[in-house]
């Protein structure tokens, strides 16, 4: 099957996007399948490319070398990836499960954020490895890979979840990163999957000096506890200079043991997702990365345990509420002007302690909106009352609506004359019951937000403007 590519994509003007080639926004919703090369056969691919697809996903990240066992047990099929463990000697047969899966995910529209290699196979770290690379065999990789994939939509992502700590790894990645891109004469864009942690730097691709051109866009994982400041770490990524686009590779998965003890803190929900991927979308990053932790492992009952014990079969993890509720939040962008959007938190009037904004931890508030301030969006985690500051919004009268991220509908709550300050209550009144207020230039006259229906519902919240 001939590889389907839906144009190349390229970082935009302002330097905080990625486009296709013709200009398009590109809308980045991913999922870490990472072990659907090693793991799952061509049906099971078939139908869970199919769903994501349906869910509205736009990428899907896979490794090549996989973390479990990765070139030690073979795929669905018997095959190895490597001749004798020799990154220099790829297996045809295995690479040819990939071309079918990264084939069949182009053709549903899904672009692949494909990693060479997991990070133990690099250095020495922790893991199940083998060390297997070196600068040579790496840029022989990576020619290998560049040229195999060069028609493909695909997106390369090196790093693998471990860290750079040492002269050695840093010049393997880099050597293969060099091969990928001679392999593929330069067509598609490269960044980093650094390791999860709590240190602010290692913890983003820009373990590689940011002003150095090796990497297109900077990665984080901003990791499995449910508490993280995720805001402040894009924040961070987003002001260094010079400017590049910024994305959450891996947030907390949807049922993970949270902080990896499911014992003391339980495992995370789709409101845990949720907040994460609208702290992350509105603190300045071009898109977000979903994860599930049935399915990044393509966990069955045929595996034991698993690893961090996951509690559902794959298969049944595809359907979870936090998969599906990535539609919404794709809508929801798409439905205003896209290569605008800044963060923006002074729309929120700060509290009585001084330099803060109501909420912190799980229930921290945060705001986006178009760089000429047309439109602006508000994500409050908990239905509590805040004030609204419309200062940087253009427009005589200013149109409200609520946007409700579980299900996508929304609200329309009229059209009113701009005021100094807007006390505003959301409808129903709850800890996890987040909303997402949407304030437009009327003017503008945008269509209603997100993808689901406008609400019967008689319960607006308050509005009080002074």
């Amino acid at each position: 099957m001939p590889f389907k590519n839906q144009g190349q994509l390229r970082v935009s003007e302002n330097r905080r996007f990625l486009v296709r080639a013709n200009g398009a926004p590109f809308s980045w919703f991913g999922d870490t399948a990472w072990e659907i090369f090693h793991r799952t056969n061509r049906e099971e691919a078939d139908h869970y490319l199919k769903k994501r697809a349906e869910q509205g996903f736009t990428v899907i990240q896979a490794v090549v070398l996989a973390e479990f066992q990765g070139i030690r047990e073979p795929n669905a099929y018997g095959d190895l990836p490597l001749v004798d463990k020799d990154p220099a000697r790829p297996e045809e047969a295995y690479f040819r499960h990939v071309d079918w899966i990264v084939t069949r995910g182009n053709q549903l529209g899904l672009t692949i954020g494909m990693l060479p290699t997991w990070g133990d196979k690099v250095g020495k770290t922790h893991g199940d490895g083998p060390q297997i690379f070196n600068p040579r065999n790496a840029r022989i990789y990576g020619e290998f890979l560049g040229k195999r994939y060069k028609n493909a939509d695909v997106v390369w992502i090196i790093g693998g979840d471990r860290a750079v700590d040492d002269r050695e790894k840093r010049e393997i990645w880099r050597s293969l990163g060099e091969g990928l891109r001679a392999g593929d004469d330069g067509l598609h864009l490269l960044t980093f999957h650094p390791r999860g942690g709590d240190d602010q730097i290692s913890t983003s691709s820009n373990v590689f000096p940011n002003d150095d051109p090796f990497l297109d866009f900077n990665m984080r994982q901003n990791g499995h506890f449910n508490a993280t400041p995720t805001w402040a770490r894009i924040g961070r990524d987003y002001a260094l200079a010079p400017m590049k686009p910024v994305i959450d590779g891996e947030p907390i998965y949807e049922d993970h043991p949270i902080g990896f003890d499911a014992a003391k803190y339980g495992y995370s929900t789709a409101c845990d997702c949720r907040r994460f991927l609208y702290w992350d979308l509105f603190s300045g990053a071009f898109g977000h990365t979903y994860g599930h932790h049935s399915v990044w492992q393509m966990h069955n009952a045929g595996r034991g345990e698993g690893i961090n014990k996951p509690i559902n079969h794959w298969l049944e993890a595809v359907e979870s509420p936090g998969a599906w509720q990535i539609r919404h939040a794709r809508a929801l962008l798409e439905s205003r002007p896209f290569l605008t959007r800044i963060p923006d938190d002074s729309l929120i009037v700060p509290s009585s302690v001084p330099n803060a904004v109501p909420g912190a931890g799980t229930k921290f508030m945060n705001a986006t909106r178009s760089s000429d301030g047309d439109y602006a969006m508000i994500y409050s985690s908990t239905s509590r009352t805040y004030t609204v500051n419309p200062e940087m919004l253009s427009g005589e009268t200013l149109r409200f609506c609520w946007f409700n991220p579980r299900d996508g509908s929304h609200v329309d709550l009229g059209v009113f004359p701009r005021a100094n300050l807007i006390d505003v209550t959301p409808p129903f009144q709850g800890e996890d019951l987040d909303y997402i207020l949407v304030v437009d230039d009327a003017a503008q006259d945008f269509r209603p937000p997100g993808s689901g229906e406008l609400s019967a519902s008689t319960h607006k919240g308050q509005l009080r403007f002074r």
